[in-house]
């Protein structure tokens, strides 16, 4: 199928690629199917696009490129909705707020999408760690930053 895209234009998908956000995605409740798209030209960063509106699309990397000892523990009823069995189950991802200069851009590293590649299921979670911040710079003041500390 094609669709429209907010950052890469027209864009064929397969059906196969679609992953199903059964409570859409907070503040977008009513999309529920979105694809990972590659930014070919910055293999660090992805987009979630919603496939029903160009606009619904959120520029998203892995909360470890920038903070390698990012952990979280998901709950039991995380893992049956998405379907997890296993840790290659799971694929995280932070959303990013993109501002100018780059370096001002911020993660959300408190409420990360949670996405099961063999499932085609994801879900953002609220993370009951009152240390991550949902505007972590993204790229952190000192190492220390990094790691957490």
């Amino acid at each position: 199928m094609r669709i429209q895209t907010k950052y890469l234009g027209e864009v064929e998908v397969e059906e196969q690629q679609l992953i199903h956000f059964a409570t859409g995605i907070p503040g977008f409740i009513e999309e529920k199917r979105f694809v990972l798209l590659e930014l070919a030209d910055n293999p660090a960063f992805q987009i979630l696009q919603s496939v029903e509106t160009k606009d619904v699309a959120f520029v998203i990397t892995s909360p470890h490129t920038v903070y390698p000892d990012y952990t979280i523990k998901l709950d039991d009823a995380i893992m049956e909705s998405l379907q997890i069995e296993t840790e290659k189950d799971v694929l995280l991802f932070s959303i990013v707020t993109l501002k100018s200069p780059f370096q001002k851009s911020t993660l959300n590293l408190k409420s990360p999408l949670v996405i099961n590649p063999r499932s085609k299921r994801g879900k953002q979670y609220i993370v009951a760690i009152e240390e991550y911040s949902t505007t972590a710079p993204i790229v952190p003041e000192t190492p220390m930053e990094a790691k957490g500390e």
